[in-house]
């Protein structure tokens, strides 16, 4: 019966973070660019009792039984479907149509003073920079990265703001001149490779070199005549790739199973009780 118990409690701990991966994804439903994560369950190491070799009965099912210690999350993915897109009609919200393309985001990194990570919430800023210049930011004050890995800057007074297919950002002014700043894209060649930061943001894993790859086999910035591939419009942002219908489907199964096993204790600690009670 302890064996049971531990069995179960197993299971429970697990099915917990399946929880936990549910609710976020369905707490990130209306996140502009939020891609979700799918579990795998795999089952952990379990114990082969060969007890009925008496037994000469034709059967489907293995001879033998098999008794398990329960199951563990085997795996979390990112889905990589690129979600439905939402017209805003503002200047600087822009989208990707090809998945796997990423805008380029500088966040701090303690001592190393910034590091990269890659995003597809397309809905941009301006703020205003001390020597009168404005910086191109996101919604969460990260600087968008250009072309050569630099933070976006450009002149005031601002009139428009447009962008091409191949991510070239256009500034117009009221004087009838305009600046232009390539924006920074990567394609993720194995995107399953990828670390996850925060919300919709990743990154390159920290292990490369026990992963035995290198980052150009991971993602490919997009410059030159690569750019071509690149196609972003502007006046519209990705909405998540959560199926809340599929979430919901999850929920209930998870919960009915952390439920079984919730009841699987308490009949094993019953059955304990039964047995020491027979004196």
């Amino acid at each position: 019966m302890l064996r049971t118990m531990i069995t179960a409690t197993n299971t429970m701990t697990q099915l917990q973070n399946q929880l936990d991966i549910i609710g976020n994804n369905m707490a990130n439903s209306n996140t502009h660019g939020f891609k979700a994560k799918d579990v795998k369950f795999q089952e952990l190491m379990y114990q082969q009792f060969n007890n009925d070799k008496l037994d000469k009965a034709d059967r489907q099912s293995p001879t033998g039984i098999r008794y398990g210690v329960g199951a563990a999350l085997g795996q979390a993915t990112m889905n990589w479907k690129q979600g439905s897109l939402q017209s805003t009609d503002r200047e600087l919200d822009f989208a990707f149509q090809q998945p796997k393309q990423y805008f380029n985001v500088l966040m701090p990194d303690g001592e190393a003073g910034q590091k990269t990570a890659y995003t597809r919430q397309g809905a941009f800023y301006v703020s205003p920079m001390e020597n009168g210049d404005l910086m191109l930011v996101n919604g969460d004050g990260y600087p968008v990265a250009d072309s050569n890995g630099q933070a976006i800057l450009l002149p005031d007074n601002v009139s428009k703001f447009t962008v091409n297919e191949s991510g070239i950002l256009t500034a117009s002014y009221p004087d009838g001149s305009t600046v232009q700043r390539e924006l920074a894209v990567t394609v993720l060649q194995k995107p399953q490779l990828m670390e996850h930061i925060s919300g919709t943001y990743i990154g390159l894993p920290a292990n490369m070199d026990e992963l035995g790859v290198t980052v150009q086999e991971v993602l490919t910035d997009l410059q030159g005549a690569d750019r071509n591939q690149i196609s972003v419009t502007n006046g519209v942002l990705e909405l998540s790739n959560v199926d809340l219908a599929k979430e919901m489907t999850e929920l209930t199964m998870t919960q009915r199973s952390y439920q079984f096993n919730a009841r699987s204790i308490t009949l094993a600690d019953q059955m304990m009780g039964l047995i020491n009670g027979i004196r």
